[in-house]
């Protein structure tokens, strides 16, 4: 499939293109000719190290010039990878910056675009800080674990579309050939109108770092933050995300409430924290469409990860590098898969050079909150609606952002726990 038809298609199909508006003159300038484009990361862990070295593969013009983290070890061993592979990403002492506040002094350095990839509960405030110094923004999914701040995500995402700011979300299945042209072919009508739907992401476990002596509470719960809702949103919401917002982008609509189960099974050590290790719901999308999500996080299970979609004409599966339709209009991805990780940021840097503008914030925030809403129905045992949630005060912040004792957070129990 050639570079011409993909863009047509994420055109024509990704439901994330804006109408052009007038971009920050002096950046846009930069970018748009032979300069460097001076990247800054605040998330210095695994995805973050990784999205740093896919946006030095989408162009030989990027340069990652400054790091941020809460810890410097982290940092350092981010700083230290990038170097040791990319001329491009030598960042000096004095654009290394270490602690809660460190994003801040990062967003303040002269750069173009700001790569977000720290734990989910600290997206909201990241990203509101770089859209008010009028930063183009990488953000990785999801971009919050509560209501409050799915909330202030959707009002950053107004102030960046009155700013001209490109805004790119790392919900790499909508800057995926195979998922672009099948989602063309949904919209285009091949398997005639969605009826149904199902989606899934079982696998079995993820790394877990137990508490040492030496760490706090708030550093253990920092560095194990894959456990814990306040950081995580639990896996619902980290990573099953992904399959949510493709059944959004297919349905071209968010659902309207949820009925959800979930427990915790086999992840009941308290080195777990306190998030459940499966979750059924039942969404209902608008004209009564209904969509089964079921997502896994248990060893030794049957693992899954596609999305499937029942139209009156023919039905249709998706997953990574996979497409096929089967009905009236039979069709098989068979074409090169272009690496989405790298081709999002491909699209960013388009975009910020004079290209069809992306914000992809209102609905990377939507797709989060259609996980936050099935958390909270199988959370309280009740069923939840898309108001309830939208409106909801839950806010899972810690009392304090410092090094010290946190307070103890129940494992949920459907049916007693209430629904805030």
């Amino acid at each position: 499939m050639s570079t011409d038809v993909t863009r047509r298609d994420f055109l024509r199909t990704s439901a994330v293109t804006v109408a052009a508006a007038p971009l920050a003159a002096g950046r846009v300038a930069r970018a748009a000719g032979s300069d460097a484009v001076r990247v800054g990361l605040v998330g210095c862990g695994g995805r973050g190290t990784g999205a740093a070295i896919n946006a030095l593969e989408a162009s030989p013009r990027v340069h990652v010039v400054a790091l941020a983290d809460v810890f410097s070890d982290r940092l350092e061993g981010c700083r230290q990878h990038l170097a040791s592979n990319h001329d491009r990403a030598i960042v000096a002492d004095d654009r290394c910056f270490v602690g809660f506040d460190a994003y801040k002094e990062l967003i303040g350095e002269d750069l173009d675009v700001v790569i977000l990839a720290t734990p989910p509960h600290f997206r909201p405030a990241h990203f509101a800080a770089a859209v008010d110094r009028g930063r183009h923004v990488f953000m990785e999914k999801p971009v919050a674990v509560d209501p409050v701040g799915v909330r202030r995500v959707m009002a950053a995402a107004d102030v960046a579309d009155e700013k001209g700011l490109t805004v790119v979300a790392g919900t790499q299945r909508r800057h995926e050939t195979s998922y672009l042209a099948a989602m063309g072919r949904l919209h285009d009508g091949d398997i005639g109108r969605i009826v149904s739907a199902r989606c899934s992401w079982n696998m079995g476990g993820l790394w877990m770092k137990p508490p040492r002596d030496e760490w706090t509470d708030m550093e253990w719960q920092l560095r194990n933050w894959l456990y814990f809702t306040w950081l995580s949103g639990d896996h619902i919401v980290e990573q099953h995300v992904h399959n949510l917002d493709a059944v959004n982008w297919a349905i071209g609509a968010h659902p309207v409430r949820a009925l959800a189960l979930g427990g915790r099974q086999v992840r009941t050590h308290p080195h777990y924290g306190h998030i459940f290790d499966h979750f059924a719901v039942e969404y209902e999308y608008p004209g009564h469409v209904h969509v089964t999500s079921m997502c896994r996080q248990i060893d030794g299970c049957a693992s899954r990860v596609e999305e499937a979609f029942r139209g009156t004409d023919g039905w249709a599966v998706t997953r990574p590098g996979f497409a096929v339709i089967e009905g009236r209009r039979p069709w098989r991805f068979d074409h090169d898969n272009s690496n989405p990780y790298v081709q999002e940021h491909r699209d960013l840097l388009e975009s910020i050079a004079g290209g069809p503008r992306l914000n992809e914030a209102r609905t990377v925030a939507e797709s989060t909150l259609t996980a936050i809403m099935g958390r909270m129905s199988a959370y309280t045992g009740r069923e939840v609606t898309w108001e309830q949630a939208l409106t909801s005060t839950l806010d899972l912040s810690p009392p304090a952002y410092v090094f010290g004792d946190l307070p103890d957070t129940p494992v949920a129990v459907p049916g007693k726990t209430p629904l805030t």
